[in-house]
């Protein structure tokens, strides 16, 4: 036990079992998947930057999703295998609170984009003339660029808000990772203001990309409906598959485990929200846009090809 006077200097995250038997299967489990993932993702990063007929913004807007996927996965993947392979749970404070930085940035960046890629789509479908003058470069860059800098301040104010506070009533995290509100309970600061801002940045940040998917795909829907033929509609809702396939298990997830009513089991739901939509759907998603899609699929023929032909 921590002395009450003392502030900790690190944290042991105890995981998603302690039970030793499973330890071998769970490092086997997300070895595999995290592989899945860095791999998958790198392989649509250099399918669209290798193929010319791919420099569209749909495509640049994939490209920054897998590349937000790798880091995201990142961030609590490595640090779980080496603590699973190791016997060691300890983290140091610095870097729980760089996990925590990561995991909120990368975390609310992969509901950003997935937001500024329903207002491509319904650009796409709903002003198809107009395309390549309202989804310009430039209008891209700032798409992407300004998500990166409210997310970036939104982990720097967490943060440093929570570099302020003392911890000293325990160092056991009942999480597989550095998260806010686990950190939270372990602090015998006054943690009022850390609730006001993760609350407020939790309505912003949360809602404000899920209100911009509904309204861009209310507009998709009415655009789609006005177009006269079978083929026209299929072949609009064709390019609007895999992104709504993608937002269904990243916002459901969310809604299925938060949405409930707290219980002794809610730390547990924590933990396979966060192994859902920061494991598991990166994972998924190099498997959903590029089976999906023809043009993604030949741009890795391609590549493949040109990587057989290029050896000796």
């Amino acid at each position: 036990m921590e002395p009450k006077n003392q502030t900790v200097l690190e944290f042991h995250l105890k995981g998603l079992s302690e039970d030793p038997d499973l330890q071998p299967t769970l490092f086997g489990l997300f070895l595999s998947m995290y592989l899945v993932t860095v791999l998958g993702n790198l392989l649509i990063i250099l399918a669209i930057i290798s193929d010319s007929h791919l420099h569209t913004p749909m495509y640049f807007f994939l490209c920054n999703l897998s590349l937000v996927d790798i880091f995201f996965s990142s961030t609590t993947v490595p640090k779980m295998l080496v603590n699973i392979q190791t016997q060691s749970t300890a983290i140091p404070f610095a870097g729980c609170l760089a996990q925590m930085y990561a995991f909120h940035l990368f975390g609310t960046m992969d509901s950003f984009l997935l937001a500024v890629m329903a207002i491509d789509r319904l650009v796409a479908i709903g002003y198809p003339l107009r395309y390549s003058v309202l989804m310009s470069p430039y209008i891209c860059g700032l798409l992407v660029g300004g998500p990166w800098a409210i997310t970036n301040l939104q982990s720097l104010v967490h943060t440093c808000l929570m570099a302020q506070l003392t911890f000293c009533a325990g160092s056991e995290i009942p999480h597989f990772f550095c998260d806010l509100m686990p950190l939270l309970k372990l602090s015998c600061s006054d943690t009022h203001t850390n609730e006001l801002v993760i609350f407020a940045f939790g309505i912003i940040m949360g809602l404000s990309p899920l209100f911009c998917i509904l309204v861009s795909y209310i507009c998709i829907f009415r655009a789609v409906f006005r177009i006269p033929s079978a083929q026209g509609k299929w072949k609009a809702f064709s390019t609007c598959g895999s992104h709504l396939t993608v937002v269904s298990l990243f916002f459901g997830t969310i809604f299925v485990v938060y949405l409930q009513p707290a219980s002794p089991t809610s730390s547990q739901k924590d933990k396979m929200a966060a192994l859902m939509y920061g494991v598991v759907i990166p994972t998924l998603n190099p498997f959903i846009y590029s089976l999906r899609n023809k043009d993604m699929k030949a741009a890795l023929r391609k590549l493949g090809s040109k990587a057989v032909s290029s050896q000796p």
